[in-house]
């Protein structure tokens, strides 16, 4: 099963410069598990101490906010597009 994930800028310095990589898992959990085999220290910028996903990180499944599904449990399929997306903020 393959999912594509597309990497934020701030980001890329764990994937090698790759704005575009491929995970696996059949949830967001299992997806994040995989990427830290592949790309040690990403996984702890995603979650906290607890495993958590992070509040300022925005997860998209298929363009879809996975806060709206079913969070870090969001079941994923072979061709899905998983987008992280670091909250912005200013004024």
């Amino acid at each position: 099963m393959s999912i594509k994930v597309l990497i934020p800028t701030p980001l890329q310095k764990f994937t090698r410069d790759q704005a575009t990589i491929d995970g696996e898992g059949s949830n967001i959990l299992e997806l994040l598990d995989s990427l830290e085999k592949d790309f040690p220290g990403i996984k702890a910028r995603l979650c906290d101490d607890q495993g958590e996903l992070r509040r300022f990180i925005n997860f998209y499944v298929n363009s879809e906010d996975i806060r709206f599904l079913d969070g870090k449990n969001t079941a994923l399929n072979s061709g899905d597009e998983v987008s992280i997306v670091p909250a912005v903020a200013g004024g």
